[in-house]
């Protein structure tokens, strides 16, 4: 960063991992971009008696579960964070899920896609 004579300067940041990869994605042209993540779908109501996994989700209803506060921060937010701006974007759509289900999701019989429309 700059100070306030204009010399360069070291500040403590953080790089956000999923937000990195999204603009890599984005960069790359990439037809999906997947988040490998600790759960095998994403939730609503994480948790909870009424908890309610999602398989595929428009990016309007991601924008809206997202603004009802549906994601928890440094969790399952920045995830569904950088997977709507990838599809916002432009990207054909997005996919979260955990290791041992990835050949399953891409499959598509499990995990969550972020889609367009």
């Amino acid at each position: 960063m700059r100070n306030e004579r204009g010399s360069l300067r070291g500040v403590y940041a953080v790089i956000d991992k999923d937000r990195a990869s999204s603009m890599l994605a984005q960069t790359l042209g990439a037809d999906l971009f997947v988040i490998s993540t600790g759960v095998e779908r994403v939730a609503l109501n994480f948790n909870k008696p009424d908890e309610q996994f999602l398989d595929s989700v428009t990016l309007a209803d991601a924008q809206r579960y997202m603004k009802d506060g549906h994601f928890a921060r440094g969790s399952m937010l920045p995830k569904i964070e950088a997977a709507i701006d990838f599809v916002s974007r432009g990207g054909p759509q997005a996919l979260i899920t955990d290791p041992p289900n990835l050949a399953r999701a891409l499959r598509g019989e499990t995990g969550t896609r972020i889609v367009p429309g």
